[in-house]
């Protein structure tokens, strides 16, 4: 499953703290993504995410978890993708929080199944970013140097650019794909059309589309076609 997270090109972002009718949800499972991620910033507990899975796995396709919250933590995904959010003020989003899971799991994890993601949280005014503390006040270089710190120091086998609700610099996207060597570059943030989700494609190997799927479905579902 990890080699096949390398060949995803388009990812849904569901969020258990929002609600989505069946529909809605079917639309979604069989709109040709290549797989469905479930995270969130807040209001995500072990029981919503549970219904959400559940949910999702009437579906044949890849079904990740992006852990926030250890608490949450569910088990049935076929991935974990775990953030270490690189450009944060406190420690605790880089490594603490990480070590505290496994210090209270270690014994049950499957470490087969985890992918550490070497986030960088560009967008000041997102949840993630009051959240995590992070400085985001990066220019192109700064965002690079980062990214290379995942890529090349840590061997982290993902980056991520989290502009979480706002659409990013596409230049920055570009420059940072540019530079990377080995990892996987997910971008994520305000894609909301075909025309975002063609920009972003363009310059990221994976993109991932979240809150324009609880906005306009059918902006959403159009995003599809950006990498099909």
């Amino acid at each position: 499953m990890k080699e096949m997270l390398k060949s995803w090109r388009h990812v849904f972002k569901l969020d258990p703290d929002r609600e989505m009718d069946e529909q809605s949800l079917n639309a979604v499972c069989l709109s040709g993504t290549d797989a469905i991620m479930v995270g969130g910033s807040t209001g995500v507990t072990y029981e919503n995410t549970v219904d959400l899975l559940s949910r999702i796995r009437r579906y044949e396709l890849p079904c990740v978890q992006e852990v926030s919250d250890m608490e949450a933590i569910v088990p049935g995904f076929d991935l974990y993708m775990i953030p270490m959010v690189l450009n944060s003020s406190d420690p605790s989003w880089i490594v603490g929080h990480q070590q505290q899971a496994i210090d209270r799991y270690g014994y049950m994890i499957p470490w087969e199944l985890l992918v550490t993601e070497g986030y960088i949280v560009l967008n000041p005014d997102s949840a993630v970013a009051h959240l995590t503390g992070a400085n985001t006040l990066l220019d192109t270089s700064g965002t690079i140097a980062y990214a290379q710190v995942a890529d090349k120091l840590m061997s982290l086998p993902v980056v991520y650019l989290e502009y979480s609700g706002t659409f990013g610099d596409m230049e920055t996207v570009r420059a940072v794909h540019h530079k990377l060597t080995s990892a996987q570059l997910i971008y994520g943030g305000g894609i909301k059309d075909l025309h975002t989700a063609k920009e972003a494609a363009a310059v990221s190997d994976t993109i991932v589309v979240g809150n324009i799927i609880y906005e306009d479905l059918d902006q959403a579902l159009q995003t599809v076609l950006a990498v099909k």
